[in-house]
């Protein structure tokens, strides 16, 4: 080795430890750590003037906002603006216009702090707590690593034969196997929704799932069961037969009394965003969008919102950006690519890539029996966006794949 000095590019992640191996004063690291990283957050609908103060602001903070052509002079009204900064800088940021109360500025000044406060919270101010799932009954569902749900379909005709489990001796083999192997939630699923299926009603999901649920909260009463039902009805009986959460796919949209009675009850709810029906979702018209990520996660929050303007707190909800519902490929590969787009907001993250057509696509055609490795790659990606939960139907590899990949990037 010579003494030639020698240029190495690191990743960001790396970018804390290497600064605290460097050796500068202690006291100093603080400041070094929010200098390390830019982070892109992205603003639609702003107002053309709002857009010029806000580039000005962060240009003089050292920051800098992409905007579009016409927005100088204001020749558009509204327009979409991406802000890359640092958090040092967008903290500057909010402190000039905290003081200007025009032009909807006090507005994205509250929810550019409400996205700081989870992702970067300030060394004097109290951080946000980190993400948890309250059961009713008191326990909760820590995130400090990634939880898996493993799927069990009680249906004849789930997309992938090998998630269907049809008599009670086999429920509760695949109910022991799958906690054995470390799932922290089994999902419990009673009509199909993969892309085409027809509805069935409420009776027959019913008359499938309640006894499943009962057979497993006897045989493994400290497991956690989610119920895979967008009926408040059937969510009802579920959570009375020994479930713990709701696992809605219409984002409490096709039952009016979903919202009523996940308040009533206590119990934690996925949201899901979908269009449509699994029947008719992949038609054109449901799978048309501006920007899929926008659209996706103001879809998700403004959905929670309804809970959260009932006093429900963020420990009861879930969300979930509805990989492979009225979406296509390119799509899906794009949601789970901006997944950061949904952790930045306090709530639990789900990700439900499992076996799903994108994967098989994506690997030239593949069917459901071949896409282990695929899905395997979407929960590391969940690993690196920070969400907390994936839904799987293998347990163990998924499991696996994921600590490592938290192992490596020290999560």
């Amino acid at each position: 080795m010579t003494d030639t000095p020698f240029l190495i590019k690191l990743p960001a992640a790396s970018a804390a430890e290497t600064i605290a191996s460097i050796g500068a004063d202690k006291s100093s690291l603080p400041i070094f750590n929010e200098k390390s990283e830019i982070l892109p957050i992205k603003i639609t609908d702003i107002r053309t003037p709002a857009a010029n103060i806000i580039k000005q602001e962060l240009l003089s903070a050292g920051g800098d906002a992409v905007t579009p052509r016409g927005c100088v002079n204001c020749a558009v009204p509204t327009c979409s603006i991406l802000m890359l900064s640092t958090v040092r800088q967008y903290r500057r940021l909010l402190t000039k216009i905290a003081a200007m109360p025009y032009f909807g500025l006090p507005e994205i000044a509250r929810q550019l702090e409400e996205i700081l406060k989870h992702i970067a919270p300030a060394a004097d101010s109290q951080p946000a707590a980190a993400p948890v799932t309250t059961l009713a009954d008191g326990r909760t569902i820590t995130y400090e690593q990634i939880a898996v749900m493993g799927i069990i379909n009680v249906t004849p005709d789930s997309f992938f034969s090998g998630s269907r489990v049809n008599d009670e001796e086999l429920l509760i083999a695949t109910a022991e196997k799958m906690l054995q192997e470390g799932a922290a939630i089994l999902d419990l699923g009673a009509e199909s929704t993969r892309p085409g299926s027809a509805s069935i009603d409420g009776e027959e999901e019913r008359r499938r799932l309640i006894p499943a649920v009962k057979l497993i909260h006897e045989h493994f009463p400290e497991a956690i069961i989610s119920v895979d039902t967008y009926r408040a009805d059937t969510a009802r009986e579920a959570l009375a037969a020994g479930a713990h959460i709701i696992n809605d796919i219409s984002a409490m949209e096709k039952d009016p009394n979903m919202a009523d009675f996940a308040a009533e009850s206590g119990a934690p709810i996925i949201l899901m965003h979908m269009r449509g029906t699994p029947a008719d979702m992949m038609n054109a018209e449901n799978t048309q969008y501006d920007d899929i990520t926008d659209y996706v996660t103001k879809y998700l929050v403004d959905r929670a919102a309804i809970l959260t303007q009932r006093g429900i707190g963020k420990d009861k909800i879930i969300l979930d950006p509805g990989i492979g519902f009225a979406k296509n490929t390119e799509q899906n590969l794009t949601l789970m690519r901006n997944l950061t787009s949904l952790t930045a907001y306090g709530y639990p993250v789900l990700l439900a890539a499992s076996r799903k057509t994108v994967i098989g696509q994506t690997l030239g055609g593949l069917p459901p029996e071949d896409r282990l490795e695929g899905t395997i790659a979407t929960s590391c990606a969940a690993v690196y966006a920070g969400a907390h939960m994936v839904r799987v139907h293998d347990v163990a590899a998924n499991l696996r794949a994921i600590r490592v990949t938290e192992a490596i990037l020290k999560k």
